[in-house]
C-alpha cells in the first residue's frame, strides 16, 4: 500500500505500558515524523479505563511506581492515538474484523494470570494465586467485591516484587491504605481482617531476592507491625558467598537489611525487652521472613489449607539450589503463591501455552511451526513473558516497531479493505458495545478523584482518589462525560 494516498492503519490491542510504548514508538519514528508515512493508531482495551496492569496490576501503595501513569496519560492525552476501551478482542472484536478494518495489528495484552505452583494440596480452599489478590484490592471489576481475610496466620510464596506487594498490603492496617486509592470494599474486608502473622518464603537466599534495597525496607513500615527473622537464614551464608555480596552494592545492601533487622530481634530478646515496630511502638501484627524453603505440599483438612511443608535448602558448588532433605511444616490458614505471572491465550492467535506468550520472531506473530503471519505483531510480557521492568517494555517495543516498518517498506502487508476511520466505531455501536474514550477517561479520572476529595484518609486529609469499581458505572461515568465539552 502507498502511504502517501492513505493513512497506514494500526490497531493496538491494550493499553498498559506495553500497547502505549508500542504506538508512541512508531509515533517517533523518523518516517513517521518526517511526514514519509501517516498514521493512524486505535488503542483498545477491554476495561473501561486505560493503562492495564499500572492500574490493575500495583500495589496502591506504591505511588513512585504508579506515576508511570502520568507519562502514559501525557501521551494518550495528545489526541493522536485513539483510545476505545471497554472492547473485549474476542468477543467484541475478532480477528477477522481487525484485518478487515487495520493493516497491521499489535497484541500487548500483558500476563495477568498467576503461574502455576506444581505441589500437592495447591487447590484446596484458602490457597490463592497473588495475581488474584492484587487484582481484588487493585479494584478490578472482573473479580469479587470481596475477599476471605479470616486466616490469622498466611503464607506469600515467592521474593518477587508481586510477593512483597502482597505481604506488605497484609501487614498494612487498612487506615494507613487510606493514603491510597483503594476503593472502599477493599478498605472494609482490609479492615475486618483476622490477619496476625504474614510468613514469606523463598526458596533461596538473602542475597538472591529480586527487589531493591528501598523495596526491603519499607516492608518495615507498616505502623504495628515487628519483622520477624530466622537466624539459621543469614548463618548458613558461606564466607565466599558473603564476599559475593558485599562486591555487589544493591546485594549487600538488601542483606544488610535482613541483619540489621535480626541484630534488633536478638539485642532485644538478650535484654528481655519486649518488641515494638520501627517506631517503637505496639505490635499488632508479624512478618516472618524465610528463606532457603521450597514448597512441597500444602496441606489441609476438609479441603481447607491447614498449613504447608517445605524442604529447607541451600546452595550447591555451582550456585544452584539444592533441597537438604530436612522438612519444616507451619500451621497456616492461607496460602498466596506469588511465583510469576502467566500470559492468556488469544482467540485465533497462535499461542504457546508453557512459556504463556504468543508465538513470534523479533515481534512478528507466527504460527507454531515459525510461519509469520503478515501484519500481526506482539510486545510485552505476552511477547515475552511475564519478565522485565518498564524498561525492557520499551525495549521490546523497538524491536516490535522495527519488524513493522520492515515489513511496510517491503510491501509484505496487505491493505485493509475497509478504510475509514470510524468505521470500526459503526462495527461496534451495531453491536450494541459501549465503548468508552479518552474523554470519557478524563471525566472517570476527575470523577475519582472528586471522590477522594469528598472523603478523608485516617489523618483527616483529603484522599487524592477512590478508585470506581463497578464496571458499568465506569462506563456511565465515562459516556456521560464524554458527552461534555472535551478538556483541554
Amino acid at each position: 500500500m502507498s502511504s502517501s494516498q492513505q493513512p497506514f492503519r494500526l490497531a493496538v490491542i491494550g493499553s498498559g505500558p506495553a500497547g502505549v510504548y508500542a504506538a508512541e514508538t512508531l509515533l517517533r519514528t523518523p518516517q513517521v515524523k518526517n511526514g514519509e508515512l501517516e498514521v493512524s493508531i486505535d488503542l483498545f482495551d477491554r476495561f473501561p479505563a486505560p493503562f492495564g496492569l499500572i492500574r490493575y496490576g500495583v500495589a496502591p501503595d506504591h505511588p513512585r511506581i504508579k506515576g508511570i501513569i502520568t507519562a502514559l496519560h501525557r501521551i494518550l492525552g495528545r489526541g493522536d492515538i485513539r483510545f476505545l476501551g471497554d472492547v473485549e478482542f474476542g468477543t467484541d472484536l475478532t480477528a477477522e474484523d481487525l484485518r478487515a478494518h487495520y493493516d497491521a495489528v499489535v497484541f500487548a495484552t500483558g500476563a495477568l494470570k498467576d503461574a502455576d505452583l506444581p505441589v500437592p494440596g495447591i487447590e484446596l480452599e484458602g490457597s490463592h494465586g497473588a495475581a488474584d489478590f492484587v487484582a481484588w484490592y487493585d479494584g478490578n471489576p472482573d473479580y469479587p467485591r470481596t475477599w476471605d481475610l479470616d486466616a490469622e496466620s498466611v503464607a506469600v510464596i515467592g521474593n518477587g516484587n508481586v510477593a512483597l506487594d502482597v505481604a506488605r498490603v497484609l501487614s498494612k492496617s487498612a487506615d494507613e491504605l487510606l493514603r491510597t486509592e483503594i476503593p472502599e470494599n477493599v478498605y472494609e474486608g482490609l479492615r475486618a481482617a483476622a490477619t496476625t502473622d504474614v510468613h514469606v518464603f523463598g526458596r533461596r537466599g538473602p542475597a538472591q531476592t529480586k527487589f531493591s534495597p528501598l523495596e526491603a525496607r519499607e516492608l518495615a513500615h507498616p505502623q504495628g507491625l515487628q519483622v520477624v527473622m530466622d537466624p539459621r537464614d543469614l548463618e548458613q551464608i558461606t564466607d565466599a558467598e558473603w564476599e559475593a555480596i558485599k562486591a555487589d552494592k544493591r546485594t549487600d545492601q538488601v542483606v544488610q537489611t535482613f541483619v540489621g533487622w535480626l541484630e534488633e530481634q536478638q539485642r532485644r530478646e538478650a535484654a528481655g525487652e519486649e518488641p515494638t515496630d520501627r517506631e517503637g511502638g505496639p505490635v499488632r501484627r508479624r512478618l516472618h521472613m524465610h528463606f532457603w524453603h521450597r514448597p512441597v505440599e500444602v496441606l489441609g483438612e476438609d479441603g481447607r489449607v491447614t498449613g504447608m511443608r517445605f524442604e529447607r535448602t541451600r546452595l550447591d558448588t555451582e550456585g544452584r539450589v539444592e533441597g537438604t532433605g530436612e522438612l519444616v511444616d507451619y500451621e497456616l490458614g492461607a496460602v498466596y503463591r506469588a511465583v510469576g505471572y502467566h500470559g492468556s491465550e488469544l482467540p485465533g492467535i497462535p499461542y504457546d501455552a508453557k512459556r504463556g506468550v504468543i508465538h513470534n520472531v523479533a515481534g512478528r506473530v507466527t504460527e507454531a511451526d515459525g510461519t509469520v503471519i503478515p501484519g500481526v505483531y506482539a510486545n510485552g510480557w505476552i511477547k515475552r513473558g511475564p519478565v522485565g521492568l518498564i524498561g525492557a517494555t520499551k525495549s521490546d517495543a523497538i524491536e516490535t516497531i522495527s519488524s513493522l516498518l520492515e515489513d511496510i517498506a517491503s510491501g509484505t502487508l496487505s491493505a485493509a479493505p475497509e478504510r475509514e476511520e470510524d468505521a470500526i466505531l459503526r462495527l461496534l455501536e451495531d453491536r450494541g458495545v459501549q465503548y468508552t474514550t479518552w474523554d470519557g477517561w478524563t471525566a472517570l479520572d476527575d470523577h475519582e478523584k472528586a471522590l477522594g476529595a469528598a472523603a478523608v484518609d485516617a489523618d483527616g486529609e483529603p484522599r487524592a482518589r477512590i478508585k470506581v469499581v463497578e464496571r458499568e458505572e465506569m462506563v456511565r461515568v465515562s459516556r456521560d462525560g464524554a458527552n461534555q465539552p472535551s478538556h483541554a
